[in-house]
């Protein structure tokens, strides 16, 4: 059977659909290409090899390009969107997040870091700033997004959980989630407000300018 690395990384990433993070291994992906396991080695030396094009495939398919933003669009705007965008790449594959951060070398996690840093330089922020900034922003919606995959608690946890008991010592807290999703707000519209905070508190601290 031929094979070419953009089959083998599509396959990998319908393993890792299926199976998570941790099922995908070179054993397996041989398995369902069909392939012995050292076949895979002419293409990726190693796993952390083929993890590193699983996440750069991934994040093509939210970031086929990158461009900076309009003129007249104020950055701390548009870091919002790439910050969205970030997230739904990630929300598309289960583990995404765990993958993403794990691995060090994608060349498009990097490509983003660079348009985005490139891109508050550009609109006079000071490299150090900007280089927070992205970072921040970037490390919070792979944190977000690995709490939302992480997923509800096992049955048999919930089960023993005393939500009164809960509610009681902890009224203040539940109250917040109460009041903010009363009015029909929803999980997006919840990170999207967690990373303007974020931004805007970057924004009045270092006195920076749209």
């Amino acid at each position: 059977m031929a094979l070419d690395r953009q089959q083998i990384v599509t396959e990998a990433i319908a393993l890792l659909d299926a199976d998570g993070l941790d099922g995908v291994t070179l054993r397996k992906l041989a398995a369902r290409l069909g392939v012995q396991q050292p076949t895979l080695y002419w293409y990726f030396p190693n796993k952390a090899a083929l993890l590193t094009a699983i996440a750069d495939a991934i994040l093509d398919q939210q970031f086929p390009d990158l461009a900076p933003p309009d003129p007249e669009e104020p950055w701390q705007d548009w870091l919002v969107g790439l910050a969205e965008r970030l997230r739904r790449a990630l929300l598309a594959h289960p583990d995404s997040a765990r993958l993403i951060s794990t691995t060090q070398l994608s060349l498009r996690m990097a490509a983003i870091s660079e348009l985005a840093i490139s891109t508050l330089v550009a609109r006079t922020v000071p490299l150090r700033q900007a280089r927070l900034i992205v970072l921040t922003v970037e490390h919070f919606t792979v944190g977000h997004v690995l709490e939302e995959q992480t997923g509800r608690p096992a049955a048999d946890s919930a089960q023993d959980f005393d939500l009164e008991a809960f509610v009681a010592a902890h009224p203040t807290v539940v109250a917040g989630i109460a009041e903010y999703f009363q009015d029909d707000r929803t999980p997006d519209d919840l990170f999207r407000d967690c990373v303007g905070v974020i931004i805007r508190g970057a924004v009045t601290t270092a006195g920076l300018r749209r």
